[in-house]
């Protein structure tokens, strides 16, 4: 013991003059820091001036014009879009937080379509501001590397479709019968928005690679992650709760099809559409987004998640949240009734144990399988009848309409109907674009990809994610050191499993649309990671091989 002590002892001093050696030598570079501080307060005064000038005018115009549902978005939205061009990395965490919340915010602030797209605000300058300064310091704006031609192939196949067959629609519209009326359609606007869909977030992959430094960063952004997923779903449960208990009615009452139809009228505090009749067996709850069907892939995404912190954090403490993030999970994947999330939360549990190698890793695994199994098994003791009435619901709609079924139907008409290689147009089969013109629900993704870019487009974009996935598995595979190794690992698994997925659309629709590519841009973080823990290992090596620049 006492020499143990004088061992601890002997280190913190050693910190401590270390401290004060680099204290003494770096005086000037001190001083040049607070210079820089007062530079950057004098620039963020200056800036916050000509905003807010600017966005109060703006608002007050709007007022008048538009009313006050217009005019507080818009000065919102000039504040969030100046500050972001400034302050990307912080513009990019505001993002992160902003993707599992705004369900919730739209509807708080009145449910304009102008705050449907609120997270761009954050996104698209931040890109603006790292794409400038990329271009400085003479960054590669596209990582990595291997997907470049790839990526050029899908923009190229996607702009041949949107200059010829949305072009064709805009200026040369198909001829309606005499007693009909032709429909008001801007089909380049709608291709336009079907772009921006269908690959406006890849350069999230850049974004998140640029924006974690060093491992503090990273382990920032992992807990961060973990701590929106713990709220999100501690929010999920007390929605279900009020609901539960008469505080919210829900669908209760209503007669029809009303019964069995998501409604804002059914909204319950947090979220938007929901259906709550559990005398007809049907519960679907959003969660804090704006559709149950986004709750449920931010359910399943999020146990990637929970899986790689519970796994891999260094920290015991933050080990436990994981865990206990992973657990709230699983609860809402059985109360939200979404019969997918029931489905793929404890399948991609399995599918992580195996790929990831953590089943063999006893000491962490048995602990932590253990309080799993103790805390569900609890939950399921004491709801049975939720468990069974969940169960019996997936199983019926199992037997009903197979999944396998449904994607092939699906391909197979499709097929039959897209108007050419090139496709029906871009924005054609999306949700979004349907304000721009008349658009067609397909509810599977690659046959969605078919409709719209024909199966030229598809191919491309299977190319891409390919080249995506493998890569990623090259990336994980390298790295040495068994947490980074660990987390990579699963964030490979998410990307493997979504990008082969065409069951529903999540690559279209947050939050699986943004966390897809921005965790790719995280995995491809992590072996450079590694470099830096292994030169501040050894302070000789550190001083010889040069960092990589990021923002």
């Amino acid at each position: 013991m006492p020499k143990s002590k004088s061992k601890s002892q002997q280190s913190k001093k050693s910190k401590q003059q270390a401290k004060k050696e680099t204290s003494t030598l770096s005086l000037k570079e001190q001083l040049a820091q607070k210079r820089k501080a007062a530079q950057g307060r004098k620039e963020l005064i200056s800036l916050l001036t000509t905003a807010g000038f600017v966005a109060f005018f703006i608002g007050i115009l709007l007022f008048f014009v538009a009313g006050i549902k217009a005019a507080v978005p818009a000065v919102l939205g000039i504040l969030i879009i100046s500050l972001s061009y400034k302050y990307p990395r912080q513009a990019l965490y505001a993002f992160i937080i902003y993707v599992p919340l705004g369900g919730t915010i739209t509807y708080y602030l009145g449910n304009s379509p102008i705050l449907q797209l609120a997270k761009d605000a954050f996104y698209v300058p931040a890109l603006i501001g790292l794409w400038q300064t990329c271009r400085k310091q003479g960054l590669p704006i596209i990582i990595p590397q291997g997907i470049k031609i790839p990526l050029y192939i899908v923009l190229g196949c996607s702009v041949l479709t949107l200059l010829f067959i949305n072009g064709g629609q805009q200026f040369n519209p198909p001829s309606v019968g005499l007693l009909k009326q032709a429909p008001q359609e801007i089909p380049l606007g709608m291709g336009i928005l079907g772009l921006k869909v269908f690959l406006g977030y890849v350069p999230l992959i850049t974004c998140a690679y640029y924006m974690i430094r060093d491992k503090r960063d990273f382990l920032l952004l992992s807990r961060l992650q973990i701590v929106l997923t713990l709220i999100c779903c501690v929010l999920g449960f007390i929605q279900y709760l009020l609901l539960l208990t008469g505080a919210c009615q829900g669908t209760r009452g209503l007669e029809g099809d009303a019964l069995f139809r998501a409604t804002l009228e059914a909204r319950c505090y947090f979220g938007g559409a929901l259906v709550y009749s559990p005398d007809e067996g049907v519960i679907r709850l959003p969660g804090t987004f704006v559709a149950p069907w986004q709750w449920a892939w931010f359910l399943i995404a999020s146990t990637f998640f929970t899986f790689a912190t519970g796994f891999t954090d260094p920290s015991p403490i933050w080990r436990l949240v994981g865990l206990g993030s992973l657990v709230t999970v699983f609860i809402n994947a059985v109360i939200s009734g979404q019969r997918i999330a029931l489905a793929l939360v404890p399948i991609c549990f399995g599918i992580l144990l195996l790929l990831t190698g953590q089943l063999g890793n006893l000491k962490r695994f048995i602990p932590i399988g253990i309080g799993l199994a103790i805390v569900l098994g609890i939950a399921m003791v004491t709801n049975p009848a939720v468990v069974q009435e969940r169960t019996d619901s997936f199983t019926s709609r199992w037997n009903a309409s197979p999944p396998q079924d449904f994607i092939v139907q699906q391909f197979q008409e499709n097929w039959k109907n897209v108007d050419g290689p090139l496709g029906s147009g871009l924005g054609r089969a999306t949700n979004s674009a349907r304000v721009m013109g008349e658009t067609k629900l397909v509810e599977t993704y690659y046959p969605k990809v078919l409709y719209e870019v024909g199966i030229l487009g598809v191919l491309a974009f299977l190319g891409l994610v390919t080249s995506l996935t493998i890569i990623g598995f090259k990336t994980y595979r390298s790295i040495k050191n068994r947490n980074f190794r660990s987390y990579g690992a699963a964030l490979w698994v998410f990307i493997l499993f979504i990008s082969y997925n065409t069951y529903y659309y999540p690559l279209d629709v947050d939050p699986v649309a943004v966390y897809y590519w921005f965790f790719a841009g995280v995995l491809f973080k992590l072996p450079e990671l590694e470099k830096q823990d292994k030169e501040e290992a050894n302070p000789q090596q550190k001083n010889k091989k040069k960092r990589i620049k990021t923002i």
